[in-house]
Parts: structure tokens; sequence; C-alpha cells
């Protein structure tokens, strides 16, 4: 199976559990590996057979912007639910972090795989 990825997808959202953190939006960062057969698309050389990156980007910031969560996990499984079903990817593993959360790191986060990953 082949692998369509978005790396380092940046949207802003209201996260966290302090009240300081539900006052504002905070940047998060997206990695996103999805499992896709793109060999149809490449033997048409058509975008309507291939796993469309761009529409997947578009859709995860639309929900991630107007989202308003506690917890990155909650964040997290519910944006891979959306993944799976409204753009048919079998299996994904998704990154989502949290720079800046913790002083000392680079960023913080979380790292799921769900769906059940083709041969």
């Amino acid at each position: 199976m082949d692998t369509v990825f978005i790396r380092e997808l940046r949207a802003d959202a209201v996260i966290g559990v302090y009240d300081w953190e539900r006052s504002i939006r905070q940047t998060l960062v997206l990695d996103l590996e999805m499992a896709w057969d793109n060999r149809p698309a490449a033997a048409g050389d058509t975008i309507g057979r291939a796993l469309d990156y761009a529409a997947v980007s578009g859709r995860v910031i639309e929900y991630i912007e107007g989202s308003s969560y506690q917890l990155l996990e909650t964040l997290a499984e519910n944006l891979a639910a959306l993944v799976l079903s409204e753009f048919g990817v079998p299996w994904l593993r998704l990154r989502l972090c949290k720079p800046g959360a913790v002083q000392q790191a680079r960023d913080v986060g979380v790292l799921i795989e769900r769906g059940a990953r083709p041969a």
C-alpha cells in the first residue's frame, strides 16, 4: 500500500485545560500519513482517483480552527475519525503537536494510528 502524507500542517485552536488557554487560540502542528492506492490515479494522471491532500488539508484546518477541546487526545481521535470517514482512508497515522506547551521542549503531543493498514 502507498502512503500519502501531509507534514507540519498548522492551524489555530482553542485547546487546553487551564483557564488562560480557554481564552486564546494556540497554533497546533499536525503530521498525517494515510494509506492509499496511488496506482489508479497514476494510471490516469487524474486527481479524481487520487487522495487529494489539498482537500484533506483544508478540511482538517477547518475542523481544528472550529474546535474547542481541553485535550489533544480528544482532538486527535476526532480528526482521525473525520479523515477515515470523509475521505475513505483505510488507515492513518496522525501526529498532533502543541508547540510551547512545555517550555523545555520544542513541542509535545500525541501520535495515534487508526484503521487497518492494508498490506
